[in-house]
């Protein structure tokens, strides 16, 4: 393999970008980082501007195919496609990859900094920095790796994972090598997290954020008690009162007022926000971007729509979002990740479109403890917590539906009386929430821990819609989904599907890191 170094790789990539000037925000001489303020203000841009959340959901089975008689972009169609991606859009692979190692090379270079700050303890300095890194690389293991399993993670590809400043790591090493490396540095981290240096504690990782991360991270490890331990920390005694109030969307204007409220600083719910240069609030709702979509008929049998214990529809249904969603001929749209306009001219002619994202949430937060719960037979403190979520979502009563309070008999009765999606499906007419699950690397039950998973999963999947997270959930469980085509054969994604790995770059190819397996 012919050396490669991949700062200099970055560093040329962004090279050839008009729409990122990421650099332009680092110091010209950082030997002059000598001081608390100085390391601080270089380490708050150590948080990628840069999302995945478009390319994850266009691999999962939270959009489909609306028809040829819409447009769409090419990063849509590659994506829907699991084939690779070519282009070179702030969405792409090769804006991600640059984005996040940018990030990952910033925070090291605040931890080689530190050594010369001595006007205030440093100790959440390097704590923030460790968990920049660690979050960096755990964003890009979720785009370009297998979900972790321990059988197999010795054999999966992992990624680089460079912790001297300037030093590049030429190999990408094994998932098993570049999990224990994330969980060092969280680890490392946890013990010396504080908000008392942040002038905006939700942009950064502030103790709740920090907790939450650890809390998914774990749940995605396998670790399950782990995910319980730091979710507790980051939820405290009483989660119920974190939880956002959506029961007031309703009174707000439109989508313009809901879209802020959701990413409202001053929501408890929201631990950390990020924002990043993407298309994909855009993409919600202009006709451009109109053929891959989250269509009436996802809503409908698998999302807000779909038949679950709090009714079905948009009238017999006591879901909160499902009386927040908006669209037009056959798509819709719940507003919480509307695009945020940057414009860079007087006259207003060109524009970035940014998303603001609520990465760490507590209903999410919520709902890794539920999971953990449930994986580790915990039943009544998973029904718990599923009930503290459905009581912030749920109205009392809405038509003939009314808010159900969750017990074992009813998660069980309810999904045993569904019909089992087929792993391929031929019609929209197929659609539905019970997917059979092949969990990667750890086992679930036959009964109740399977119909709790089924449940957990579905209020993920509401929960998370727009961030990316549900195409997490679909490689951790093994869900077989399928890819409707209009007038074209369909495509089909099984458990343990290589292609949940999303190839790299071909620059990065080129450069000599070992390119992700596709089977043959």
């Amino acid at each position: 393999m012919k050396k490669i170094n991949i700062f200099l790789l970055v560093l040329s990539t962004l090279a050839f970008s008009s729409c990122d000037s990421y650099l332009d925000k680092l110091p010209d001489d950082r030997a002059e980082v000598n001081t608390f303020e100085k390391a601080k203000q270089l380490l708050s841009t150590a948080y990628s501007d840069n999302a995945p959340n478009l390319l994850l959901d266009l691999s999962s089975d939270n959009v489909t195919d609306l028809g040829r008689q819409y447009t769409y972009q090419i990063v849509q169609d590659e994506a829907y496609r699991w084939k690779e991606i070519d282009v070179t859009t702030n969405d792409s692979p090769r804006r991600l990859w640059s984005g996040f190692y940018v990030a990952v090379g910033t925070a090291n270079q605040v931890l080689a900094d530190l050594s010369k700050v001595t006007d205030r303890d440093v100790a959440p300095l390097r704590a923030e920095a460790l968990l920049c890194r660690a979050w960096a690389l755990f964003r890009l293991s979720n785009i370009f790796c297998m979900a972790y399993d321990a059988t197999k993670a010795d054999k999966y590809l992992g990624l680089p994972y460079p912790k001297t400043a300037g030093v590049s790591v030429n190999n990408r090493g094994t998932l098993e090598e570049l999990y224990a490396y994330i969980n060092a540095d969280i680890e490392e981290a946890l013990p010396k997290i504080s908000d008392d240096h942040y002038d905006v504690p939700k942009y950064h990782f502030n103790t709740r954020a920090a907790y939450a991360f650890a809390a998914r991270f774990n749940l995605y490890y396998n670790k399950p008690d782990k995910a319980i331990e730091y979710a507790t920390k980051a939820l405290g005694s009483n989660p119920a009162s974190m939880m956002r109030s959506v029961s007031t969307y309703k009174k707000l204007a439109g989508v313009v007022d809901i879209g802020n409220a959701y990413i409202n600083s001053g929501e408890n719910a929201n631990f950390m926000l990020q924002t990043a240069i993407s298309h994909h609030g855009y993409a919600a709702r202009y006709s451009s971007w109109r053929r891959y979509i989250h269509a009436r008929s996802i809503a409908i049998g698998e999302t807000f729509w779909a038949r679950m214990p709090w009714g079905s529809g948009s009238t017999n249904n006591v879901l909160y979002e499902s009386r927040l969603l908006y669209g037009g001929s056959g798509y819709n749209y719940y507003p919480k990740m509307m695009e945020q306009r940057q414009y860079t001219n007087a006259t207003k002619t060109s524009v970035y479109y940014r998303i603001v994202d609520a990465v760490f949430t507590a209903e999410e937060t919520l709902l890794v403890r539920a999971e953990a719960y449930a994986r580790s037979g915990k039943y009544e403190e998973s029904l718990a917590d599923m009930n503290t979520w459905i009581a912030a979502h749920t109205a009392g009563k809405a038509g003939t539906a009314v808010r159900p309070v969750m017990t074992t008999e009813l998660v069980n009765s309810f999904f045993n009386s569904l019909t089992e999606v087929p792993a391929k499906i031929e019609s929209e007419s197929q659609m539905g929430i019970k997917k059979p699950i092949h969990p990667q690397g750890f086992t679930i039950e036959q009964g109740t821990q399977t119909n709790f998973i089924y449940m957990i999963l579905q209020l993920r999947r509401i929960e998370t819609y727009m961030q990316g997270l549900r195409f997490q959930d679909i490689k951790r469980y093994g869900i077989e989904i399928t890819h409707l085509l209009d007038g074209e054969d369909n495509i089909y994604f099984k458990a343990g599907d290589l292609r949940g790995a999303l190839q790299l770059p071909a620059e990065v190819i080129e450069a000599g890191l070992e390119a992700n397996p596709r089977e043959k």
